[in-house]
């Protein structure tokens, strides 16, 4: 399928622009942009430059792309914002550049709902979804599968680990552990995201597991490594998704919600 760019977008002639890829009317792209096969960029996009979008993605009006990051030590490196294959970008969400590092990364196979603020740096894997109006810190990393709720909000430098589900409207200033449903205010880690492992193939045998682990290590009275090691007397051979949370927690540097 042939390409096709409105007649009022203004794109640059250094961008590399994919096959099949379509960009609507007043669109603009910049020069150090490259847009995979098959991704649809919709009316008053903006993509600038730095920004590396994959294949069969769909940007949608308002959005922009590739700005630099709000970061007074930026020093106007040449950084990039990289998203992977199959995403949507609704309207008006900003994906910033990177200040620190090489990249911005926002994987495959994800959805950043409008509104959506993702600052420099930050690390998002595949198949997230960010709702309406998330809000996004310099450097936050976010594992698969992760679901945050409209107008969550995550300080810089904290970590969401995978398949946790992050009610709407929290405040996250720590660590939010894998496979954790997370809400309330203050907040606070209510169980796992039982409903979100089953839809996802998750075997009885690592939701049961899960399950123990978080009863013992966050609600039984310890503190994080005492409960840690009352699981691991109980259980010295944990299962491997207990493993990841595991190691996880241990490597916290913000501390871990519970």
């Amino acid at each position: 399928m042939a390409t096709q760019i409105h007649p009022t977008a203004i794109v640059s002639d250094r961008a590399s622009i994919g096959d099949g890829v379509e960009i609507g009317a007043y669109a603009i792209v910049g020069d150090d942009v490259v847009i995979g096969d098959g991704t649809c960029i919709y009316p008053h996009a903006v993509i600038l430059n730095g920004a590396r979008i994959g294949a069969e993605c769909m940007i949608y009006p308002s959005a922009i792309i590739g700005a630099e990051p709000q970061d007074l030590r930026y020093d106007g490196g040449p950084t990039t914002v990289i998203i992977g294959d199959r995403t949507t970008i609704r309207e008006f969400a900003t994906l910033n550049r990177a200040s620190h590092s090489p990249a911005t990364h926002i994987g495959s196979d994800c959805l950043v709902m409008a509104y959506v603020h993702v600052a420099h740096d930050c690390v998002i894997g595949d198949h997230v979804v960010l709702a309406n109006a998330v809000q996004l810190g310099g450097h936050v990393e976010i594992g698969d599968w992760a679901v945050l709720g409209g107008v969550a909000k995550v300080h810089q430098f904290c970590r969401i680990g995978k398949h946790a589900m992050v009610a709407a409207d929290a405040m996250i200033t720590k660590d939010v552990p894998p496979y954790a449903l997370v809400g309330r205010d203050p907040v606070k880690v209510e169980g796992i995201n039982r409903i979100g492992l089953q839809r996802r193939g998750f075997s009885s045998e690592q939701i049961e597991a899960l399950e123990t682990f978080y009863s013992i290590a966050f609600f039984s009275g310890y503190n994080m490594s005492d409960g840690i090691a009352a699981y691991r007397q109980r259980y010295p051979h944990p299962n491997g998704v207990v493993a990841e949370v595991i190691e996880f927690v241990e490597c916290s540097t913000r501390g871990v919600y519970r």
